[in-house]
């Protein structure tokens, strides 16, 4: 991820892991897996993993099928 910032997305609140499973269609525990052997923007707060779904959603949409994680 660039270090720009996205001015439509300062106002975006942060979603959960569970929030964010959920919208991929995903198990908790992929998506764990996912920020330990992808660069799947997530940020650490704490104990807590957050994200901003634009963030998620495109680099779901730029990753290709073929070098996607295993589950």
């Amino acid at each position: 991820m660039s270090g720009k910032v996205n001015v439509v997305n300062q106002a975006e609140r942060w979603a959960s892991v569970k929030e964010v499973a959920q919208n991929l269609g995903v198990n908790r525990d992929t998506l764990y897996k996912w920020i330990k052997r992808t660069d799947i923007p997530a940020h650490k707060v704490g104990r807590l993993w957050k994200f901003k779904l634009s963030e998620v959603d495109l680099w779901a949409r730029s990753t290709p099928e073929s070098t996607a994680p295993d589950e």
